[in-house]
């Protein structure tokens, strides 16, 4: 069964008759046809978004495209912060809210995550339908409803509009820094511990679950990490799937209308050093880089707890112990399955990504921290709340169990 049938069956599983997927085009010169779309579904008045670094690596091409038709073009380039950034807050918001004319029939989101997270809100706040144009396969929020945005120095997720169609321009993002690459490749591999995360939840939380949602996230996993090769050489085959792979693990979340399949406690680690560093006022990491280093701290803690602690006994205080003793053997068998942290470091080696905190400049402190206070960013039942609450104030980083 092809993915696009996989994900019509998901559709009728979820009874989400009212979802629309966006047309796509991953190939060499997508650009090119951004034009014939926006003619064929007659708008007019196109707001072309980015940043000073996508400005230049396709900004500037779209809006003359545009331009040398009968359309009317706005650029609207966001503002970096002091630290040369644009990051998805209030000041960016506003921003786009202010410079985007109420007669926009479309909004063009030029570039990574950020670009698109800003977007995909003001879209849903002004009703304008927007359009995905990645400049690097960074993320895999390009085709989802959620919009990752910091409010006063905290980060929420807003549920807000999915893009109508998506251009992923590979001769595009063959240029983009190889960090960008690596941080979309680090995104990726975060679905080994949210897939386990998503099961921990679904047999000890009975919380939300669907099996196919969750294969079809493994199925893009599963052809990165075979495609390794060709993602580190970055070259056209590599760059496609890893993109694909990307942008189908949003449309598995679009018809979920939420992250779990994609979202587990690696990104919860994630979201709690980007807040600390928010707080402190420094620079923001990729995400997907992040997530790829929080990915192999997780794998590690699971091991180390899951496959040598025994089933936790009876006079354990925990509110769900009968589960968690029901479930327990199948628990540790998946994680069992896991590659090791080693294994997962090397992959992020290979494709030029940072492997350790140290390599983001983290420090162990914090890392520690944010293995016991992470999992109350959001209400979910993961393998790292279960450690939390059977092993307590004892957490801490390196890991040692």
């Amino acid at each position: 069964m092809s993915t696009n049938q996989e994900l019509t069956q998901l559709i009728n599983d979820m009874n989400a008759k009212d979802v629309t997927f966006p047309h796509i085009e991953i190939e060499s010169g997508a650009l090119q046809n951004i034009s014939v779309f926006l003619k064929k579904r007659q708008h007019k008045h196109i707001v072309i978004v980015y940043d000073a670094n996508t400005k230049q690596a396709a900004g500037n091409d779209v809006a003359y495209q545009l331009s040398e038709t009968d359309f009317t073009v706005t650029r609207v380039e966001l503002q970096a912060n002091k630290h040369q950034q644009v990051i998805a807050d209030e000041p960016s918001l506003v921003q786009l809210l202010i410079e985007t004319p109420n007669e926009a029939d479309v909004i063009l989101a030029v570039g990574s995550g950020t670009i698109h997270d800003i977007v995909r809100f003001v879209s849903y706040k002004m009703s304008i339908p927007f359009i995905s144009v990645p400049t690097a396969a960074s993320v895999d929020g390009f085709t989802s409803k959620g919009a990752p945005l910091i409010f006063k120095g905290f980060k929420q997720t807003i549920q807000a509009t999915s893009p109508i169609a998506v251009f992923a321009d590979i001769d595009i993002i063959k240029k983009a820094p190889k960090k960008l690459t690596a941080a979309g490749f680090g995104d990726i591999i975060g679905k080994y511990t949210s897939l386990l995360d998503w099961k921990i939840s679904d047999l000890i939380g009975e919380e939300p679950y669907n099996q196919r949602a969750a294969q079809l996230t493994r199925q893009s996993l599963e052809t990165c990490v075979h495609s390794i090769e060709d993602i580190a050489a970055n070259n056209e085959k590599g760059l496609k799937v890893l993109m694909q792979s990307l942008i189908e693990s949003g449309l598995v979340m679009l018809v979920l209308d939420f992250s779990r399949p994609a979202s587990g406690s690696e990104h919860h680690l994630s979201h709690f050093w980007e807040i600390n560093l928010l707080q402190k006022d420094e620079k923001q990491l990729l995400h997907g880089a992040k997530v790829g280093v929080a990915t192999a701290i997780i794998i590690d803690l699971y091991k180390q707890f899951f496959l040598h602690y025994d089933v936790p006994r009876k006079s354990l205080d925990y509110p769900k112990l009968n589960q968690l003793q029901k479930h327990w053997e199948t628990i540790k068998e998946k994680v069992k399955n896991l590659p090791s942290a080693e294994e997962l470091k090397a992959m992020l080696k290979k494709v030029g990504g940072p492997a350790e905190p140290a390599d983001l400049l983290l420090d162990e402190t914090l890392i520690s921290k944010s293995l016991k206070e992470a999992i109350y960013l959001r209400d979910r039942c993961t393998g790292l709340v279960i450690i939390n609450h059977l092993y307590g104030e004892n957490l801490q980083y390196p890991i040692e169990m």
